[in-house]
């Protein structure tokens, strides 16, 4: 009999894997973000009125010097702009330009259309449990990682 454990293990390999895969398809003519720079955008855009760059380091589990280098590329790209912050002249607030918004919801549509043709075949119960059980594994493993007893500082060093 197999540990579920061990089980459980073995999928989040291949799910890994799938992500990874997923990451690098891109359709031709499909507006170019890099797989690397896509999580920094997207917590970008999760921030209508603009977000500090140690905000994304603490959400997004990175150095702070990694969540600097892709700000710094995605604003030469012209994806994100950093604007004065109002209560801060020595602070800048990053925010989505047009093309960044455009590029965004263009990577979102994509990896939509690509989930919707893998997942065909399943019911729309079966997505909405694995969407629910998924979004429990990850608040859990979140507060195991946040244990007194554990050194994980950030996810940069899972990388």
């Amino acid at each position: 009999m197999t540990n579920p454990t061990g089980e459980l293990a073995l999928r989040l390999r291949d799910l890994g894997r799938s992500i990874r895969l997923l990451k690098q398809c891109r359709p031709t003519g499909a507006t170019a973000v890099p797989a690397g720079l896509l999580g920094v955008l997207t917590h970008v855009g999760e921030h209508s009125a603009g977000c500090y760059a140690r905000e994304l380091a603490v959400r997004a589990g990175l150095d702070p010097s990694t969540v600097s280098r892709a700000v710094a590329a995605l604003v030469t790209q012209g994806l994100v702009e950093r604007r004065a912050d109002q209560n801060d002249g020595r602070a800048s607030v990053l925010a989505l330009t047009p093309a960044g918004e455009v590029a965004l919801d263009d990577a979102h549509r994509r990896y939509g259309e690509l989930l919707d043709r893998a997942l065909a075949e399943w019911t729309p119960d079966e997505v909405a449990a694995l969407a629910a059980a998924l979004g429990r594994f990850v608040d859990d493993v979140d507060r195991t990682l946040r244990s007194p007893d554990l050194r994980t500082a950030s996810l940069e060093a899972a990388r």
